[in-house]
């Protein structure tokens, strides 16, 4: 007779995968990187299973786990970055809610997460994730300028090469928290893309987003735009480097959310012309590779969320 699994031996074997993930991520290179992705699903299911609360304690021992065998600084990463985010996701199937609602609870709790994990890491550890960032960059270019000019690069080129650094690294230092968000963004896609896929092969259900030609995001973002616009024209103008940093963030945030808008609306044209896969993928090269191409379709979607062109043009027709 089949005796089935029982949920403490379940958590406990669910613990055991993600700790084992977490060892491969950080032990073996170029596969450790994917392997770091599915990270979330085990917790993922464990809280759709059994509840938030056996999710939660789940990875509370899984952090200690990986504190012991690893380090504090790459646990607390590993727990924050996606651990808490599969907990969050598991949470939402358990409760029913909508592919939409799921996937923006998990974005919400990563970027909490990236918050935390920032802020810990200086208050506790004295280690400033920012301050590492842009040293290991400006490290990269001074190898850089090294390797040009043992190459016979003009001195002078290089000089003024290094000149225009600093200004690049102060504006990435403003950047942190557009880049904070992005981190974000990457890890709820990656655990939700990566439960979306694992979670019907253990006979549990998770809903789907809408197809991506359907997405349409609020119109908020087209007024954060405008506001940025202004704010940094304010900022830079008048001196006033706190605005300067706040408009720059918004507009950067609203044009990335303006250029998702935009592609959505590109492949809703794709579909309504039976525009082949790929001629799609070589208008997509297209864009990647020409800047104004992006800024064009950015714009074109926040004025989208404005218009509605989709309603506007095509709905009314039929």
């Amino acid at each position: 007779m089949r005796k089935s699994i029982t949920p403490t031996i379940e958590g406990g074997l669910l613990v055991a995968i993600t700790v084992i993930m977490g060892l491969v991520t950080v032990y073996v290179p170029i596969i450790g990187m994917f392997v770091e992705f599915f990270c979330a699903v085990p917790l993922a299911v464990l809280t759709a299973r059994q509840g938030v609360g056996k999710g939660l304690s789940a990875l509370f021992v899984t952090f200690i786990l990986l504190s012991m065998l690893i380090s504090p600084v790459l646990a607390i990463r590993l727990a924050l970055s996606f651990g808490i985010c599969g907990v969050a996701l598991g949470w939402c199937v358990r409760k029913n809610f909508d592919a939409v609602r799921i996937f923006f609870a998990t974005l919400v709790v990563a970027s909490a997460a990236q918050v935390v994990s920032i802020g810990l890491l200086i208050a506790v550890m004295d280690v400033n994730l920012i301050e590492m960032q842009i040293e290991m960059v400006r490290e990269s270019f001074d190898e850089s300028f090294k390797m040009y000019e043992e190459m016979g690069v003009d001195p002078a080129r290089i000089a003024e090469a290094q000149t225009q650094v600093e200004p690049a690294l102060q504006v990435l230092v403003f950047l942190m928290p557009t880049l904070i968000m992005l981190t974000a963004l990457v890890n709820a896609v990656a655990v939700y893309l990566t439960a979306q896929w694992i979670f019907p092969k253990l006979q549990m259900k998770i809903p789907k987003l809408p197809p991506f030609s359907e997405w349409k995001l609020p119109v908020l973002f087209f007024y954060t735009a405008i506001i940025g616009g202004l704010g940094l024209y304010w900022g830079f103008t008048r001196g006033w480097t706190e605005i300067y940093e706040i408009s720059l963030n918004l507009l950067i945030i609203s044009a990335i959310i303006g250029l998702i808008q935009g592609l959505a609306l590109l492949s809703f044209l794709f579909d309504r012309y039976n525009v082949s896969k790929l001629m799609r993928r070589i208008l997509y090269v297209i864009l990647i590779l020409n800047m104004f191409l992006i800024q064009l379709v950015a714009i074109t979607g926040l004025l989208d969320m404005l218009f509605d062109y989709r309603k506007k043009f095509f709905e009314r027709r039929e």
